[in-house]
């Protein structure tokens, strides 16, 4: 029998199979480790919470909902969706009085903007957006190589569209702007617009339909606009991940070939279904909106009689400073009383800010009941 010769494991050449604890990011790639990705709204696991910390809608879907999406579950899961979501595609088409190759759908409008920065918004210039809003946009700058030109808001925290008349390589904007709530209306838009004809101006509407006019009506004019909007807030579907973006043909071919260089089916057939069936019922739709309105107005009125001071919301949150209690105290007081809400500490201008999520009629009155309690003994 051939013996073989034994290897002494003190060998020299012998690689070190024991992989260092304390170099494990050896393995990424340069790129990540220069990253500082996006921090989503806490999602505790207690129940029994006020959670007023992430926007979400206080009412449930529309039934309506439920029903289409369990005709999908049936032994077609085993088909792929359709990769063009074409009857979804058509639905939000007719629905905002364009054309089919008009209206890109993703998952959710998250997904929707990183195509939207990768196929319009690189060329080599600042993409401009406000130094306080919704801080993705800086995490795609940085994943996507984007330099960053961010605009101070105003001093009363307002977006002046005036300054983005500079060399840019675009622009993006929420509308309403979020954490402020802060609206700007079609006027705006438009000058916004006509001082960027050369390059795309991001419209991003998550908010918009508690109380603002989408630029959806101004897409056949302009060739440079993009809306981008979802249904996770007033569809009560941000559990679905379903977004869309509307804007002339040439813009949508460009979101849609990169989306077919990464995924080409990216909703399911029971999000389609569902989407649909949420677009569909507009009396619920209007309904839900009216009460999200009615109940921040209500709640804003509540907050002032208590001493706090806010921008004008137009979104489904308020955002509330105290004249004399600091944001991180009101915040961790709350939290003892088992209500969460967001305290955002991105800008020095808004750390001693709360960014507060309309609830429910009865979250509500918890928060007030909590925050009177706090105020007068304070």
């Amino acid at each position: 029998m051939l013996k073989l010769p034994t290897i002494m494991k003190s060998e020299s050449w012998m690689p070190n199979l024991t992989p260092s604890k304390t170099n494990l990011s050896r393995f990424w790639s340069p790129k990540v480790h220069d990253l500082s990705p996006y921090v989503p709204g806490e999602q505790p696991k207690l129940s029994n919470l006020v959670k007023l910390n992430t926007n979400e809608n206080p009412f449930p879907p529309s039934l309506k909902v439920f029903a289409a999406m369990q005709d999908e579950l049936s032994e077609s899961l085993r088909l792929y969706p359709d990769p063009n979501a074409t009857a979804l595609r058509q639905c939000l088409a007719s629905y905002n009085g364009l054309m089919v190759d008009q209206v890109f759908v993703g998952n959710g409008s998250d997904e929707v903007l990183a195509h939207a920065f990768q196929a319009l918004l690189q060329h080599g210039e600042p993409l401009l957006f406000p130094d306080i809003s919704y801080s993705f946009y800086p995490v795609y700058c940085g994943l996507y190589g984007i330099e960053k030109g961010e605009v101070p808001l105003a001093d009363d925290l307002t977006i002046n569209v005036s300054e983005y008349q500079q060399p840019n390589g675009g622009v993006i904007l929420p509308n309403p702007n979020a954490p402020t709530g802060e609206l700007l209306g079609l006027v705006a838009i438009r000058q916004l617009l006509t001082a960027n004809p050369n390059r795309v101006v991001v419209i991003d509407e998550a908010y918009i339909d508690f109380g603002g006019q989408s630029a959806t009506q101004l897409v056949p004019e302009f060739d440079n606009l993009l809306v981008v909007q979802t249904l996770s807030k007033s569809r009560s579907l941000a559990g679905l991940r379903v977004g869309f973006a509307f804007g002339q043909s040439h813009l949508i071919e460009a979101l849609e070939r990169v989306k077919n260089s990464f995924n080409s089916y990216p909703l399911s057939r029971e999000s389609q279904a569902g989407a649909i069936a949420a677009i569909e019922d507009e009396s619920y739709f209007q309904h839900t909106c009216q009460a999200n309105i009615a109940q921040r107005e209500k709640l804003a009125g509540q907050l002032q009689a208590l001493g706090f001071s806010m921008t004008n919301s137009y979104a489904n949150f308020l955002f509330v400073t105290h004249s004399t209690m600091d944001a991180v105290d009101i915040a961790a007081a709350l939290r003892q009383q088992g209500i969460i809400v967001r305290h955002l500490t991105s800008s020095p201008r808004t750390t001693n800010y709360l960014r507060i999520s309309v609830g429910s009629a009865r979250e509500c009155e918890l928060l007030v009941q909590a925050l009177t309690e706090l105020v007068v003994g304070n």
